[in-house]
């Protein structure tokens, strides 16, 4: 009975993802196989557009971009947590942590303010002579690689905290004791042990910001176009629920390969990797 306890107390959870969560996706990804024309028709027909490929490889990029920069910046300021004293520290966790509180309607939202013709920036731009009239900065690729990297920086920064914070202090100690540079330091001992933890960053970023709708629909507007906007309006402007169905399988594939690649390249990287 010992041996079957822990299956016995996971049952209810793992019957609660199979009907809430399995059984949905696994349901609305096969509608996509039922077109008349062929088995992969919905497919076809969405690759077969110009519009949709373009689309599918802008939510791409701009997933990708987001990530790297996230990464970087989250894992800085990490670094920075993890070695600042007791009271400091606990100080710059609330400051990470604090943008989390706000809805992500709300962050959206502040960054129109700050983006507009007539927003904070554009003002202080025309105010100190760098340009005679306001930049059109919202609805663009930039616009909302920068929101969405504010969304998902804190998630990023306190992934990697606690990892560093549990990177040995005598194995830094003797690295540099052998002769290793600062930088050798951190390329060849912290950074290879802080892969688990910027993996995890990556795929929570990834999978936030390759799925995202308000960002984007708010930021971006129909200039920047994305997968999840492409679903939304697919499912409830034009009610072509196949055409939906077939974005949200092939965002479901993307993602999953996506994080496999990322867990292999962690295994790879990462030291202690058994």
């Amino acid at each position: 009975m010992k041996r079957h306890a822990g299956w016995v107390i996971a049952a209810p959870a793992t019957l609660a993802v199979i009907i809430f969560l399995v059984l949905p996706v696994a349901a609305t990804i096969g509608t996509t196989f039922g077109d008349p024309d062929g088995l992969f028709a919905a497919y076809a027909d969405f690759f077969n557009s110009g519009f949709r490929r373009n689309v599918l490889w802008r939510t791409l990029e701009i997933s990708l971009i987001t990530t790297a920069i996230s990464l970087f910046v989250g894992f800085l300021t990490a670094y920075v947590v993890a070695k600042s004293p007791g009271r400091l520290k606990s100080l710059l966790i609330i400051a990470a942590v604090f943008p989390l509180l706000t809805g992500v309607v709300v962050r959206s939202f502040a960054w129109l303010i700050m983006l507009g013709k007539n927003g904070i920036l554009n003002n202080f731009l025309v105010a100190i002579g760098v340009t005679n009239e306001p930049l059109s900065m919202l609805y663009t690729q930039g616009a909302v690689i920068a929101a969405m990297v504010y969304l998902f920086v804190p998630l990023t920064i306190l992934t990697l905290v606690g990892v560093l914070e549990n990177i040995p202090e005598d194995v830094v100690q003797a690295s540099a004791s052998l002769g290793a540079t600062p930088a050798a330091t951190f390329r060849q001992v912290i950074l290879p042990l802080a892969v688990p933890g910027l993996i995890v960053g990556a795929v929570l970023v990834f999978t936030g910001s390759f799925t995202a709708y308000a960002t984007p629909q708010l930021v971006g507007g129909e200039r920047q176009m994305v997968m999840g906007t492409l679903m939304y309006q697919r499912a409830m402007v034009s009610f072509d629920w196949v055409g939906a169905s077939t974005i949200a399988a092939i965002m479901v594939v993307l993602t999953i390969t996506v994080v496999l690649a990322m867990s292999r390249m962690a295994r790879r990287l990462n030291p202690m990797a058994t």
